[in-house]
């Protein structure tokens, strides 16, 4: 195991610090006991005070002594507004929270600058371009006062394009500090994927400040561009995005630093199957609120699937997944495989509200389970009564015998207010633009409108599960712990955490050779299939083929029994070691050593 370097200061900086917005808040997060293992009290997060419900998750810190707290203390005399405390998280790392708008009025002049030393173009690309310059003038002011207070070496580690003003600053006017930048994406590649479906076979051939100027990026490509080039290492997630990086950027990252997750060892290996069969059962009884109002069918022989992720309908392969959802639904019929899959669709869209004919009828179920509950308390009280008297027979007597003329017309109401003609919706919720929607448009192309002839039932999910959701009660991983498979063939995919939250909960899952996870899956381990980590191939493969080759897979796994699929779950949380941060922060501190020199 590699060890931090001696006496160092790392500052890890992002915009995602207590503020989460995408998955650079996972790995961070998940990150921090690895790093607070290697650097101790020589670490500190420094992030945006831009959330308003910061102090729910924050605990203030009095001192002013250490060079950290100097540095906060001569901000707040200026009159800024400073947060220094500790993040409430696992770890509990010291963290700096600078406000943005201490930065207001110099906005113009920081763009100047920014356009005079390093050639970034004037504008505002978007929205959260203008408030990163103000927040990322303020690291470079806290870096500047840490600089004179700190006597060791400093390292700072920035995240993303957003941190990209202050890394130039930093390395360029501070001899102290050393700086290190991570892309986990380029801004310009994920625009282009998404409009461009040959991405990988022209990337390398692209004008990409051309392409920046054509998509309103310029400003930000340009900054993302400057901070790879001039960090004194720069480092990205996986192979795969390190060539976007090199074709786009015009610097090939020094290092990578592929992505981890925080995993606790279980001993007993008994518990995955258990935890599956609890949160089963969640799901189980969504399913049956859901379909079996309309058309029941055998739960026993009931597969659950998902796939979940940023809502980019064709970089995450949700286009392609229903193409082939369609194919192994034909497949199922044709083959008569006595099973029955459930698709779940997990991301976020624009909603107005639950869909209420699916709260009604979960209301309507709810229902008819109390009164199915005061029916068996009636006939067990009944039963036990003629039990107790029984002289000469002791067979068990007709139970219908046991239930009172209010309690028959009460069960009979119950069933027929939640029975219907209708078949079950494809999607939970009430959609902002139902007609526009790329998944509901896509299912009702490949004609998946959960028949009750149809082997493979649907279910859109407009929304990310949270253990507030009235439909399920499931936290999400949880929800995914239930789930027997999942399904993330993404064409963009610089890294991947859906596929590994899966086989860190002993879910197997198919991902693809494009995404980071994939590559890397692969490389680490010649038969990845053999722990249930599915890779499907992309590269140099036409639409139809990578359908087929996809319903291929969701069929043979739709084939196989109980006992393989309980251990392959077993397999993937014994796997799912190789991904520990404990593992995999070592390579962060490589990047920290090249950076060094």
């Amino acid at each position: 195991m590699a060890q931090a370097p001696n006496n160092q200061l790392l500052i890890e900086a992002s915009w995602e610090i207590c503020n989460q917005l995408g998955g650079i808040y996972t790995v961070i997060r998940s990150k921090l006991p690895a790093t607070i293992e290697k650097f101790g009290s020589n670490y500190c997060l420094l992030g945006p005070l831009v959330n308003d419900g910061v102090d729910a998750e924050f605990e203030a810190i009095a001192e002013r002594d250490s060079p950290i707290g100097q540095a906060v203390a001569e901000l707040e005399n200026k009159g800024y507004e400073v947060r220094y405390g500790t993040w409430l998280v696992s770890g509990r790392p010291k963290t700096v929270l600078l406000n943005p708008e201490n930065a207001f009025s110099r906005l113009g002049s920081i763009k100047k600058q920014l356009n005079d030393q390093f050639g970034i173009p004037v504008g505002s690309d978007d929205s959260l371009y203008d408030v990163c310059l103000q927040w990322c003038d303020m690291v470079f002011q806290f870096f500047q006062v840490l600089e004179k207070k700190e006597k060791n070496p400093i390292l700072f580690h920035g995240h993303e394009w957003m941190v990209c003003p202050a890394l130039l600053q930093v390395g360029t006017e501070l001899q102290k500090v050393k700086t290190i930048f991570t892309t986990h994406a380029t801004r310009l590649g994920r625009v282009l994927a998404i409009t461009h479906k040959n991405f990988y076979d022209i990337m390398h051939e692209i004008d990409d400040e051309a392409m920046a100027k054509r998509y309103g990026i310029p400003s930000i490509h340009q900054l993302e561009k400057k901070g790879a080039q001039k960090a004194d290492c720069f480092t990205t997630v996986s192979e795969i995005t390190a060539q976007e990086c090199e074709a786009l950027l015009g610097q090939k990252p020094h290092h990578i630093t592929p992505n981890g997750i925080n995993i606790q060892r279980f001993q007993n290996l008994h518990r995955v199957q258990i935890r599956h069969e609890k949160y089963k059962k969640n799901i189980e009884n969504f399913v049956i609120g859901h379909f079996f109002n309309s058309s029941p069918f055998d739960l026993d022989k009931t597969l659950f699937f998902f796939t979940s992720g940023r809502y980019e309908y064709e970089n995450k392969g949700y286009d392609i997944t229903i193409k082939a959802l369609k194919k192994l639904n034909e497949r199922l019929i044709q083959e008569r495989v006595d099973v029955t899959i459930v698709m779940f669709f997990i991301t976020n869209a624009r909603v107005k509200s639950f869909n209420p004919v699916v709260l009604e009828a979960k209301a309507m179920l709810e229902e008819l389970k109390n009164t199915c509950k005061s029916v068996e308390q009636e006939i067990a009280s009944n039963l036990l009564k003629s039990a107790a008297s029984a002289k000469d027979n002791y067979q068990l007597p007709d139970l219908n015998q046991f239930v009172s003329d209010y309690w028959r017309l009460r069960y009979r109401r119950a069933i027929q207010s939640w029975k219907t003609d209708q078949w079950p919706l494809i999607v939970t919720h009430l959609l902002e633009n139902d007609q526009e929607d790329p998944i509901l448009n896509g299912l009702r192309e490949q004609q998946l409108f959960n028949s009750p002839l149809d082997k493979v039932k649907v279910v859109f999910h407009p929304e990310f599960i949270a253990p507030t959701n009235p439909l399920f009660g499931l936290e999400y991983s949880q929800f995914v712990r239930g789930c027997h498979l999942g399904i993330f063939p993404s064409y963009y995919e610089p890294w991947g955490y859906t596929p590994l939250e899966c086989i860190a909960r002993g879910v197997p899952t198919i991902t693809s050779d494009l995404s980071g996870f994939g590559s890397y899956t692969q490389n680490i381990n010649d038969d990845s299939e053999e722990t249930g980590v599915f890779v499907l191939q992309r590269k140099n493969k036409s639409e139809d083929e990578v359908v087929n080759d996809l319903t291929r897979m969701m069929l043979q796994f739709s084939k196989t029994n109980y006992n393989y699929r309980a251990i392959k779950r077993n397999k993937l949380e014994e796997f799912s070691q190789t991904f520990d941060w404990h593992q995999l922060v070592d390579q962060y501190l490589r990047a920290y050593t090249i950076a060094m020199g």
